[in-house]
C-alpha cells in the first residue's frame, strides 16, 4: 500500500550537500524527509573524497621510507601489504560513516526513506511504496563517473573511482585514461604503493596554471609514472588478464584499466520532465539562487554541473538553508573565491582566476607576482624547495586569483580565498605577520613583491634623498 508523507522539505541525495541540508532544517524545526537509494554519504564518503586521501597518506608512508637520504637518514624500500591497505581504507571510511548514517540522521528528526526518488508530477515524488509531497523539494542526487565512448572499451574489464578502491592486491600495471586531479592523484598512490603507472591524457590538468601543472608533471615523471600527453585512443581490447590500449604509434598492455576522465550528474531516474525540472546533458538548470524552472524545486552541488567539489555542495546548501529555512531570499550563490586542489605531492591549489582568464577580463591592467619555495627557510629545512605560489592581481591591488604548487599547498591557499571573499587588496597580505620559519610565510613574500618595483625606483630614491635633508 502507498503511503502519503507531507513534509516541509524534501531532500533527494544523500551525500554532503544534502545531509547538510536536511540536518539543518529538521534541526530548525522544519518537517524534513530524506530520499536516498545508494549509500548514505554519498560518492564523496564511499568513493571519493575520503577513500582517495586515505590512499594517498598510505602511500606517502611508503614514500617517506624511500627518501629520507638527505637528512642522514638511511633510505629503505618498504614491505607494502596492499590488502592492508585496502583494510586501513575502509577503515577510515568505517570511522565516518555514523556521522552520515540513517540512525544518525534519524535522531536529528529527519525522516530517512531508503528508496530512490522519480517525480511523479510538480510536487510529488515517488520513493519506493512512500509518496512524498513537500512545499519544497531539494535535489542534491550528484554524479558519476563518465564514460568515454572509446572503441572497445565497453568490452574490457575496467575500474572508477566507485570500484579501484575495493582493489585488495596492487594492480601490477594500472593504466589510468584522464589528466585531471582523480587520474593523478591515483596514478601517485598506486606507485607509491608498488604498481606500474601509466597515465593516458589529451591534456593535463586543464584547469589550472600552465606553468605549475608542469611543476607537478616533472616531479610525477621523476617517481616513474609514464605520462601519455596529447594523444588519442585507437581502441581498447583486453586479452586474457590483460587490458591494451592502442595509441597513435603504440600499445599501452596492463594488468587493470582505470577511467577517469569527468562527471556527469545523476539525473537519469528522477524523471524531471514530469517536474517541469529544465535540464541539459551537463546537469540540472538553476539560477545563482540555486532554484530550478521549478519554483518549489532547488537542486544543488555536482547535479548542477560546474565544479563537481563537496565543499561547494556544502557552500549549495548553507545557500539553501538561509533561503528556504530563514527566508532570506536574496541570498545567493556567488563561487568568486571557491577553491580547488589536487592533492598529489606537490599539492596543486587555486582560487579565483587564472593568469589567461584574468588578461581574458582585464587586458594588460594586471600584474603576476611569484615566489618560490626554493627562498623560503622553511622549505629549505625541509628539503621541500620544489614550489611555487603565482597570484594575479589588477595594477591597483586587487586580488583576482592565486595558485600554489608545492607542499601543504591546499593549506596554504586558505589565506587567498579569504582575501578573495572579502575583497580584500594585496597589502592586506603584505601586511600579515607569519610566524618564522612557516611555509605561509610565502604567501607575504609573494604578496610584498606588489611593491618592490614601486619601492625601489627612482622616484623613490629622489623621496628619499629628500626626507633625508628634511630629517
Amino acid at each position: 500500500m502507498t503511503n502519503v508523507i507531507e513534509a516541509d522539505i524534501c531532500v533527494i541525495g544523500g551525500g554532503s550537500g544534502g545531509l547538510s541540508v536536511a540536518s539543518g532544517a529538521s534541526q530548525l524545526g522544519k518537517k524534513t524527509v530524506l530520499v536516498e537509494g545508494g549509500k548514505m554519504g554519498g560518492d564523496c564518503l564511499n568513493y571519493g573524497c575520503v577513500p582517495s586521501k586515505a590512499l594517498i597518506a598510505a602511500g606517502n608512508v611508503a614514500e617517506n621510507m624511500r627518501r629520507p637520504g638527505a637528512f642522514g637518514i638511511e633510505p629503505h624500500k618498504p614491505s607494502i601489504d596492499f590488502n592492508a591497505v585496502h583494510n586501513h581504507v575502509h577503515d577510515v571510511i568505517a570511522g565516518i560513516a555514523p556521522h552520515d548514517s540513517v540512525e544518525r540522521f534519524e535522531s536529528l528528526g529527519v525522516q530517512v526513506v531508503q528508496e530512490f526518488g522519480t517525480f511523479q508530477d510538480k510536487k510529488t515524488l515517488k520513493a519506493g511504496k512512500q509518496v512524498i509531497k513537500a512545499r519544497r523539494f531539494v535535489i542534491a542526487t550528484g554524479s558519476t563517473a563518465s564514460i568515454p565512448p572509446i572503441p572497445g572499451l565497453e568490452s574490457v574489464s575496467y575500474l572508477t573511482n566507485e570500484t579501484i578502491f575495493n582493489l585488495k592486491e596492487a594492480p601490477d600495471h594500472l593504466i589510468i585514461i584522464g589528466g585531471g586531479p582523480i587520474g593523478l592523484e591515483m596514478a601517485q598512490a598506486h606507485k607509491r604503493l608498488g604498481s606500474r603507472v601509466t597515465v593516458i591524457a589529451l591534456d593535463f590538468m586543464e584547469n589550472d596554471e600552465p606553468e605549475l601543472v608542469e611543476v607537478l608533471l616533472k616531479n610525477l615523471s621523476n617517481e616513474g609514472i609514464i605520462l601519455k600527453d596529447k594523444v588519442s585512443i585507437k581502441n581498447i581490447h583486453q586479452d586474457g588478464d590483460q587490458i591494451n590500449v592502442a595509441l597513435e604509434n603504440e600499445t599501452i598492455t596492463g594488468s587493470h584499466l582505470l577511467v577517469a576522465t569527468g562527471r556527469k550528474p545523476n539525473i537519469e531516474n528522477l524523471a524531471l520532465d514530469n517536474a517541469g525540472v529544465n535540464y541539459t546533458r551537463s546537469g540540472i538548470t538553476v539560477g545563482d539562487n540555486l532554484r530550478t524552472s521549478n519554483k518549489a524545486i532547488y537542486a544543488i552541488g555536482d547535479v548542477t554541473g560546474g565544479a563537481g567539489f563537496t565543499h561547494k555542495a556544502g557552500y549549495d546548501a548553507g545557500i539553501i538553508i538561509r533561503r528556504i529555512v530563514f527566508g532570506m531570499f536574496w541570498a545567493k550563490a556567488d563561487y568568486k573565491a571557491l577553491p580547488h586542489a589536487t592533492y598529489t605531492s606537490p599539492a596543486l591549489a587555486s582560487v579565483g582566476l587564472r593568469e589567461q582568464k584574468a588578461r581574458g577580463k582585464h587586458g594588460d591592467a594586471i600584474k603576476t607576482l611569484k615566489w618560490s619555495y626554493a627562498e623560503n627557510d622553511r622549505a629549505r629545512a625541509t628539503r621541500e624547495e620544489g614550489g611555487l605560489v603565482k597570484v594575479v592581481t589588477t595594477k591597483k591591488g586587487h586580488i583576482l586569483g592565486a595558485s600554489i604548487v608545492g607542499k601543504d599547498a591546499d593549506e596554504l591557499l586558505a589565506p587567498w580565498t579569504l582575501a578573495i571573499n572579502e575583497g580584500l587588496k594585496i597589502g592586506a597580505m603584505a601586511n600579515v605577520i607569519s610566524p618564522y620559519p612557516t611555509l605561509g610565510e610565502i604567501n607575504k613574500r609573494a604578496a610584498s613583491s606588489f611593491y618592490t618595483a614601486s619601492l625601489f625606483s627612482d622616484k623613490t630614491r629622489k623621496m628619499v634623498k629628500l626626507l633625508s635633508f628634511l630629517g
